[in-house]
C-alpha cells in the first residue's frame, strides 16, 4: 500500500497564498527534467559529456541527485532528471556563467533540448521511505494560475545608443500572435532603464513554441538585425551557437507572480529595475515577493498584479497599477517599505534625513523604467 508523504509530515511547507500563481520561494524541493535529442551516432560522445557534467554538478550547493535515462524506443532520445533542495540554488546555478561553460561540451552532440522545472507536491512509496522523505519539503498545495506563462529577455546596449535602440524597438510591426491551435502570444511589454532593455512576454500555451515562433517572424528578425550593431554583447543570429549563448544569457525568468483582489477599472503597466548589490539578487527578489503577497490581500492596494523577474543580480518588477503612479503609496510601488532595506540590498542611495514617503517616492523615480512599447494581441 502506498502512502503520501504529506500524510506523514502533516505540514510539509507553510501555507501558500491562493493569490500566488507562481513562486520559487516556498522552500519546496525541485525536480528538473531535461529532454535531450542527440545526433545519430553521437550517443557515446553525449554520455562522456554527461559524465563530465555530472561530476561538476555534484559539488553545486543545493544539488541532491540526478538520473540519466535513454529511450527504449528511440536511442537518440535521452532524459536527464535532477533533484534540488529548492528552486533558488538551482536557478543560481543554471543562470550562471559557470553553467554556460559546463554545458558547452553537450551542444556539439545535441540536436535539441527542452528543460522543465517542477516543485514536488506529493510522494508515494514504502511508508518507511516516505517517512524519511517527509523531512524534505513539499509544496503545500497546487497553485491555480490564470493560464498565462510569463518570461522576459534582457540585454544591454552601448551607452549613447539608447534613443536609436528605443526607436528601433518601438516601430516594428507586431508578429502574428497565433502560434498554433494551443499557443498564442498575448502581450509584449518592452522597457528600458539606462542602457538595459527588458522585453517581457505573456504566452498562453507553450512558451518554447512561442519563442521559436517569434524568432522566425521576418518583422522580429529585421528588428534583431537592426539592433545588433548597438549590443554590448556581440552575437551572430546566423550562427546557432552564437544565438544560443546570447539568448541563454539574456533569459530573465519570472520567479514570482501574484494577483491582488479583483478590482474594477483599467490598470497601467510599469516596470522597476533594482540596481542590486553583489550577490543580493535572489534575496531582494524574495523580499519583494513577500511584500507583494502581503499587499495582495489589501482591496485598496493600487497594485493589481506583480511579476518579479530575477537572474543573478538583475531584478525587475513588473506591476499593473490601477490609477497610475500619481498619488499611489510609494512603498507599495517600490515593494520595499523601509529605506534601510533599499540601502542594504541595492545601490540606490537613500537619504535617511528625508521624510520616509518623500524618500521612497524619489527611489521609485530612480528605479522606474521607461516604457518603449506595450502590445496586446486582439484576443488576449
Amino acid at each position: 500500500m502506498t502512502t503520501t508523504s504529506e500524510r506523514v509530515s502533516g505540514s510539509p511547507t507553510s501555507q501558500v497564498s491562493p493569490r500566488v500563481s507562481q513562486s520559487v520561494f516556498d522552500g519546496s524541493r525541485l525536480r528538473v527534467v531535461l529532454l535531450v535529442d542527440v545526433y545519430d551516432g553521437a550517443q557515446q560522445q553525449f554520455l562522456e559529456a554527461y559524465e563530465l557534467l555530472c561530476n561538476q554538478v555534484a559539488s553545486v550547493p543545493g544539488h541532491v541527485s540526478d538520473q540519466l535515462c535513454q529511450s527504449i524506443e528511440n536511442p537518440s532520445q535521452w532524459l536527464i532528471t535532477s533533484e534540488w533542495e529548492s528552486a533558488p540554488p538551482f536557478l543560481a546555478w543554471v543562470n550562471s556563467e559557470e553553467h554556460v561553460r559546463m554545458v558547452e561540451p553537450l551542444h556539439s552532440c545535441v540536436r535539441d533540448t527542452r528543460s522543465l522545472r517542477f516543485h514536488v507536491v506529493r510522494e508515494t512509496g514504502d511508508p518507511a521511505m516516505v517517512s524519511e522523505a517527509a523531512e524534505r519539503r513539499l509544496q503545500a498545495a497546487p497553485r491555480i494560475g490564470d493560464g498565462l506563462i510569463r518570461h522576459a529577455l534582457t540585454f544591454t546596449v552601448k551607452p549613447g545608443s539608447e534613443e536609436k535602440v528605443a526607436k528601433i524597438l518601438s516601430e516594428y510591426a507586431s508578429p502574428e500572435p497565433k502560434v498554433d491551435d494551443a499557443t498564442r502570444l498575448c502581450r509584449t511589454s518592452l522597457f528600458m532603464h539606462g542602457n538595459r532593455v527588458v522585453r517581457a512576454i505573456e504566452v498562453r500555451g507553450d512558451l518554447l513554441a512561442a519563442l521559436r515562433h517569434v524568432a522566425r517572424q521576418p518583422e522580429v528578425r529585421a528588428v534583431e538585425e537592426a539592433v545588433n550593431p548597438y549590443l554590448e554583447q556581440d552575437r551572430d543570429l546566423d550562427d546557432p551557437e552564437s544565438a544560443r549563448v546570447f539568448f541563454t544569457r539574456a533569459a530573465l525568468p519570472a520567479v514570482h507572480h501574484v494577483t491582488g483582489e479583483r478590482q474594477e477599472g483599467p490598470a497601467e503597466r510599469y516596470a522597476l529595475s533594482y540596481p542590486v548589490r553583489a550577490d543580493r539578487g535572489m534575496r531582494l527578489a524574495e523580499l519583494l515577493a513577500r511584500h507583494d503577497v502581503a499587499a495582495a490581500d489589501d482591496p485598496l492596494s493600487p497594485v493589481v498584479r506583480s511579476t518579479i523577474f530575477q537572474r543573478d543580480d538583475t531584478v525587475v518588477r513588473l506591476i499593473d497599477v490601477r490609477g497610475g503612479l500619481e498619488g499611489a503609496d510609494p512603498a507599495l510601488i517600490l515593494g520595499l517599505a523601509d529605506p534601510a532595506q533599499v540601502a542594504e540590498l541595492t545601490t540606490l542611495s537613500a537619504d535617511a534625513s528625508a521624510p520616509k514617503d518623500a524618500e521612497l517616492a524619489r527611489l521609485v523615480g530612480l528605479a522606474r523604467m521607461d516604457l518603449v512599447t506595450d502590445r496586446r494581441s486582439p484576443e488576449a
